[in-house]
């Protein structure tokens, strides 16, 4: 919703902490920290292997973390069901975060261990130069 209104690059400008985004539905539960070397993300990914998730770095430091597959459970034709609160079909999840501007996007890390996905993304410690430039103003072009 942040998008259509403010659109990107306004955003950074009115949303604080950077926006983030998941696809409705998603039971992929987050939880984003920040020490002072790294924003941790850690995403629940209860049933998903290394294979069925995929973590991208998109333009505008868009952190994209999308997952696919996961088990499908089968039961005989005559199998009656009373309650499927747990799911029984496949199931996906999609989360879109925007990062900050001072994180080292080539040194970022992701592991899944035990149903939990963890990324790490270093911040960048080393100030970067403004893109402020002087014009020199004439009196004729």
């Amino acid at each position: 919703m942040a998008d259509g209104f403010f659109g990107y690059p306004f955003r950074r400008l009115f949303l604080s902490p950077p926006a983030y985004h998941e696809w409705s539905g998603s039971t992929a539960l987050m939880d984003w920290l920040e020490s002072p070397t790294a924003h941790i993300f850690r995403v629940n990914v209860p049933g998903y292997n290394k294979e069925d998730i995929k973590v991208q770095v998109g333009d505008g430091n868009i952190l994209h973390i999308k997952g696919e597959g996961g088990k499908e459970e089968t039961h005989e034709k005559d199998t009656v069901w009373h309650v499927a609160e747990r799911g029984t079909r496949k199931r996906g999840f999609s989360r879109e975060i925007e990062l900050p501007e001072d994180v080292k996007l080539d040194q970022i890390k992701a592991q899944v261990e035990n149903g939990v996905l963890t990324i790490v993304v270093p911040k960048d410690t080393n100030p970067k130069q403004s893109k402020v430039r002087n014009i020199n103003i004439t009196s004729k072009l």
